[in-house]
């Protein structure tokens, strides 16, 4: 089904921060699969666990217990403060679950409908229910009826959020940072307000790590820059470093809210993922990859402003560890392909945001190539 459109390469190989198409040609991956391969491709640890896990067990049912499961949830539950986890096959389903609890724990409190409170310009997947609580009118045209439940205000606005609230709210989910809105990044203490909001009228806060999640923010978790906990937490993307997993993490009275039967997955967790997911978190952590973002975060986007400040038609240069953005003026969707005749690639979002998500693994040089590379296809445009 064409759901992607056009595509005119086939990518074959992968190592480091490079792809290679089936002409030999070789491109530096500056948006990671889309915040995907944080340690880039073929990183030796990951092949290893995956390799070494397929030929014990690939997969078993959730009707019995298996060590790599285990062994990822105790680790996930550490980096994030959570208390339970549930593991899924995408960040959708990540966000699925999350709803669930939400409307449950709405209904156990005797909410008949309880109502989910979101944000403009946001995005949380493509299945019914994340398509419905998503910001984004264009991606939900010719899918009406929408799934009801969701209220959505502007995004950063605390004070939305406490006026559009009522006796039916069971909760606020949001992204700490807006990836596919454009990489917006909200002020300082967005998260922190939201969290006091909530504590206030019983209502749950509920971040949307998808992107943002996996060290990709300079801290495991982007909610831990602003030093609180959130009541349900969801992951995915760089999670698996190209593996198919999601993963929803609850603490407190929503970590209880779904008992048996209430919800499952067929694939969910399953050895081979999370084994493999165990070695990424393991490596984020303990070779110092957050670190790492955080020096290249400064590099590129010191780098980005130097070169761009002043330039006619940009409008901002933003972003949060390894989540950058360049806003123009007028959409340039063309530039996607602009940079990969230059063997960098990129993707354009929100119509008119170059965004940058480039792999943990990069070298300073590296980095700058990518900086280089991408101010000067922005000039050409403009």
């Amino acid at each position: 089904m064409n759901t992607y459109g056009h595509r005119d390469t086939t990518l074959v190989k992968g190592e480091g921060p490079y792809v290679w198409d089936d002409r030999g040609r070789r491109y530096l991956d500056a948006i990671s699969g889309i915040a995907v391969c944080g340690l880039g491709y073929s990183h030796p640890k990951i092949v290893d666990a995956l390799c070494d896990q397929a030929r014990t067990l690939i997969h078993c049912s959730n009707l019995y217990l298996n060590r790599p499961q285990q062994d990822l949830g105790d680790l996930l539950l550490r980096v994030s403060g959570m208390d339970k986890v549930f593991f899924g096959n995408s960040g959708a389903e990540a966000n699925e679950a999350a709803i669930k609890i939400a409307r449950k724990f709405g209904r156990d409190k005797g909410i008949a409908l309880p109502q989910i409170i979101t944000a403009d310009n946001s995005f949380h997947g493509r299945t019914m229910a994340t398509l419905s609580a998503t910001g984004n009118a264009k991606i939900q045209k010719g899918f009406d009826p929408l799934v009801p439940g969701f209220v959505r205000v502007p995004y950063a606005s605390v004070d939305a959020v406490a006026q559009a609230g009522n006796n039916d709210t069971v909760a606020v989910f949001v992204e700490p940072v807006q990836g596919e809105g454009g990489i917006r990044v909200p002020p300082t203490r967005y998260l922190n307000e939201l969290r006091e909001l909530c504590n206030e009228r019983g209502w749950l806060l509920m971040c949307d790590e998808i992107q943002s999640g996996n060290g990709r923010a300079g801290a495991y978790f982007a909610y831990q820059l602003n030093g609180i906990l959130p009541d349900v937490v969801t992951t995915a993307k760089g999670l698996g470093n190209g593996l198919p997993i999601g993963a929803c993490l609850a603490r407190g009275d929503a970590a209880g809210v779904l008992q048996q039967g209430n919800h499952g997955s067929t694939f969910g967790g399953n050895p081979l993922v999370t084994r493999t997911a165990l070695a990424v978190v393991e490596t984020i952590v303990e070779e110092n990859y957050l670190e790492r973002v955080q020096h290249l975060s400064q590099l590129m986007l010191s780098g980005l402003k130097a070169q761009l400040d002043g330039v006619k038609g940009v409008v901002e240069v933003r972003g949060l560890g390894l989540l950058i953005g360049i806003e123009l003026e007028r959409e340039c969707a063309e530039l996607v392909e602009k940079a990969k005749q230059k063997n960098i690639l990129i993707n354009v979002t929100n119509a008119r945001t170059v965004r940058l998500l480039p792999p943990f693994i990069l070298s300073d040089e590296q980095a700058q190539e990518i900086v280089d590379t991408v101010c000067r296809v922005i000039k050409e445009f403009l």
